[in-house]
């Protein structure tokens, strides 16, 4: 194994497009969705022809105002300054309660309704209240079933990745992939152990982290994290920045994981050969890095495949599969990301789209380049996954050629 970096301080590269429309929009959103997020299932529940007892209306009608009002205090305590965790939990959990009672809320309450209307069942009143019960126990079922899945050791997703540049001597090279693990005010210490044995099971020969460890600084999250040095691997591990260490303390981060054994890929890349083959693998810190004002944090693809050979195949780790757009421009060969959870509560990933060109699993972009999303392996803030399972990943890269005969 090759180190090599870019001593030398390159030309800056642009992390982004200009502001658009879409994300002036977006800047609105925290202001808009809470009271979207709660007053549509209000609405649909207890005022859309029920006809409830008033008692149990005004006071349904209460806690629908409570939650509007408690859940972003509740977050803003626990994400903000105070890091208060015990109030990111109830912020968290009450955002993800109800993301998914305002989904069935729509779906149902239009849906639902028109068939029951459609085969003539009951009146106004008993269509409305069938509604309301079958939007609780949707959501009740769901969100149980969620929170195991989202608390459960990832299923391991394998799958072969064919690399028309990659020689003989490396067909058959097992990547492991883990991403966005989110330590954070659930503990999570024991999960971490079980996710780590799991990885281990795999012999990989390299084992890639590309960002989103945790939701707070190392020291506050180190015996979350600590498992992670535990991880083996025949070659090395790698890692990546993303975005959420840069709203705590990247650098930290960078320093623990290094401490753990780990290589952090900071704009810089390995040499791995075998057979007489060789891969690089790249990384690049995450594309808000710059933003944040860290000195020497940045994306920088140059700077990360500085002095290496052209003709070689490159393995790429970036934390979100929107700098595919720069991967493919370059010719990477296979870029590995996460950040986007799979859409971790179904149908956010609807949403998840306008912001990232892959949502989950394998792509291909450019004239070579292949973009493998992960869906995560842990989740963030609401400790729910709705149709969108957790992984870890295996990689099996595959040469075109066949290996010379001994």
């Amino acid at each position: 194994m090759t180190e090599t970096s870019d001593p030398r301080s390159a030309a800056t590269e642009a992390q982004g497009e200009p502001g658009s429309g879409l994300q002036r929009l977006f800047r609105y959103i925290p202001l808009i969705a809470p009271v979207l997020l709660w007053t549509v299932p209000c609405w649909v529940l207890l005022y859309t022809g029920q006809h409830w007892p008033l008692p149990g209306t005004l006071i349904s009608t209460a806690l629908f105002a409570l939650g509007l009002i408690g859940m972003p205090l509740a977050m803003m305590r626990g994400h903000g300054r105070r890091q208060d965790d015990r109030a990111a939990i109830v912020g968290d959990t009450l955002l993800g309660g109800v993301w998914v009672l305002f989904t069935w809320s729509v779906l149902l309450g239009i849906l639902l309704r028109l068939a029951l209307t459609v085969a003539g069942v009951g009146d106004g009143q008993d269509r409305a209240r069938i509604v309301t019960w079958s939007v609780l126990g949707v959501s009740a079922v769901l969100l149980a079933w969620g929170y195991v899945e989202a608390r459960r050791v990832p299923r391991v997703r394998r799958l072969d990745v064919r690399l028309p540049r990659l020689g003989a001597g490396l067909d058959g090279t097992r990547v492991a992939l883990i991403t966005d693990t989110h330590y954070g005010p659930l503990d999570r210490a024991r999960w971490s152990e079980r996710v780590c044995e799991t990885v281990n099971t795999l012999e990989a020969d390299l084992v890639c982290h590309t960002g989103d460890i945790a939701d707070g600084t190392a020291e506050r999250r180190r015996a979350q994290a600590s498992p992670l040095g535990t991880v083996q691997a025949a070659w090395a591990r790698v890692y990546v920045t993303g975005n959420h260490e840069y709203y705590s303390e990247a650098q930290g981060w960078v320093d623990l994981m290094g401490e753990l054994g780990w290589e952090p890929l900071r704009n810089r890349h390995l040499l791995f050969e075998r057979g007489g083959d060789t891969l690089v693998v790249a990384g690049v810190d995450d594309v808000t890095a710059e933003a944040s004002g860290l000195a020497g944090h940045r994306a920088h693809l140059a700077g990360a495949l500085h002095g290496a050979d052209s003709d070689l195949p490159v393995l790429l780790l970036a934390h979100q599969p929107k700098f595919i757009d720069r991967a493919a421009a370059q010719g990477i060969d296979l870029q590995l990301s996460g950040h986007t959870h799979g859409g971790q509560i179904w149908p956010f990933h609807h949403l998840v789209r306008l912001d990232q060109p892959a949502v989950a699993g394998l792509s291909h972009h450019g004239t070579r380049t292949l973009l493998y999303t992960s869906r995560g392996t842990g989740f963030w803030g609401p400790p729910f996954r709705v149709f969108a399972p957790s992984e870890i990943t295996l990689l099996v890269l595959r040469s075109p050629r066949q290996p010379t005969s001994p």
